[in-house]
């Protein structure tokens, strides 16, 4: 590809609006130029008619894909994973923890900085690694969900200080109500990264604490988390207040919904964006190794140690079939999903899949949407809001067919 070159005539997706049949010029990896026509017809052109051109989807929570789980902890995995998410528009991905011994977390960091060299070296390799969701092992016991409980635990400084002295850490997670949490939460603030509480059955004043302590964000809103029955039965009468209300009533909190059509029916999808709006609200994957997998049992978290699950091809399953366990899903088909059950716009919607986590996580300045100066990370899609083509950096890594 030239170093300077355009895209025309497609419909470019602008953070509140839509630019018809625009042109966005890249030169040397970032845009350049956005607008109504080329200023300058010597400019090389590639043809984007009937296409919608997006900046690349970010995804802050996310476990795998293609059979390969991050925790597996090889950087072969590492690459297999982010190269299935890179075809489903995702440039920019934060691997995310499981449940797990100190061990394989560590191995997991370690692998992902090898993998984050290797993509920054050659793009087409998958989704650029910006940080590493540390998302288990901190979670309530009686909230673990599709995760391995027995790697299930309380966070103690010996163990997590390791962790962010890493570097790679930029998000963590811990349940509110754990014993030592606060503590944690304040190193996590510390170390730069986007605090939040999920696999948690807080209550409303658990939340105070670890809101004071530097927590903005709750992992996937309703699932594995609390709310007024769960604490009922948790602390008795009066009902308290849960996570839910807390963050309903505290605009400065974020969260994130999974759109796949199956966690959350299209009507909770609605309250989530109509309530807490797209520049609070991020759209994540939650996607365990099963992404573009066939229909069968597969571990979630490391090969040889994770819990069980079944995929059937929609999302997965525990294995006895009552309960859900993580999705099976790319971040394109997560857009396409709020676009057609919701009253969110393309450019809402989009902008909860890049935008917003985009500034959540401190990377605002390089990605996240189509701005002169950015890095040129793009995703072409059709009219059904399918990924046509994906560039990263201004180069071409991924063509559909």
């Amino acid at each position: 590809m030239p170093q300077r070159f355009c895209l025309v005539e497609g419909h470019i997706v602008l953070e509140d609006r839509l630019l018809e049949g625009g042109c966005l010029i890249i030169a040397d990896g970032r845009i350049e130029h956005i607008g109504p026509t080329p200023p300058d017809a010597s400019i090389p052109r590639i043809d984007a008619r009937g296409c919608y051109i997006a900046p690349g989807y970010i995804d802050i929570h996310v476990h795998g894909g293609q059979g390969a789980d991050f925790m597996d902890g090889t950087v072969d995995a590492i690459l297999r994973a982010c190269g299935a998410h890179l075809q489903h528009g995702t440039t920019t991905i934060f691997p995310t923890t499981t449940t797990g011994s100190a061990e394989r977390i560590r191995g997991m960091l370690q692998a992902c900085a090898a993998a984050q060299s290797a993509i920054r070296s050659d793009r087409s390799q998958g989704a650029m690694i910006a940080g590493v969701h540390l998302y288990g092992p901190y979670f309530a016991p009686d909230k673990v969900g599709c995760h391995a409980p027995a790697g299930c635990r309380a966070p103690v400084a010996e163990e997590y200080d390791a962790y962010f002295a890493s570097g790679i850490v930029k998000i963590a997670t811990c349940a509110a109500e754990l014993p030592g949490a606060e503590a944690f939460y304040r190193r996590g603030r510390d170390a730069g990264c986007l605090l939040t509480c999920g696999h948690s059955n807080a209550s409303w004043s658990e939340m105070v604490v670890a809101h004071a302590a530097g927590v903005t964000h709750v992992d996937h809103f309703w699932c594995a988390m609390s709310s007024v029955g769960s604490l009922r039965q948790r602390f008795g009468v009066p009902m308290q207040a849960s996570m839910a209300e807390f963050v309903l009533a505290h605009p400065q909190m974020t969260t994130e919904v999974i759109a796949d059509g199956c966690h959350l029916a299209p009507e909770l999808l609605q309250f989530a964006y109509q309530m807490i709006g797209p520049d609070r609200l991020c759209l994540v994957t939650d996607c365990n190794r099963a992404l573009d997998m066939p229909p069968g049992q597969y571990r979630f978290g490391h090969l040889a140690e994770g819990s069980l699950l079944w995929s059937d091809g929609e999302v997965g399953w525990s294995t006895d079939r009552s309960s859900l366990a993580s999705s099976v899903r790319g971040m394109d088909h997560m857009v396409r999903h709020m676009v057609q059950h919701t009253s969110a716009t393309l450019p809402e919607a989009i902008r909860m899949a890049s935008l917003t986590p985009a500034r959540l996580t401190g990377i605002d300045d390089r990605v996240g949407s189509l701005q002169p100066g950015k890095e040129a990370d793009l995703v072409l899609l059709n009219a059904d809001l399918e990924v046509e083509q994906v560039f990263a950096a201004g180069q071409p890594v991924y063509e559909a067919n």
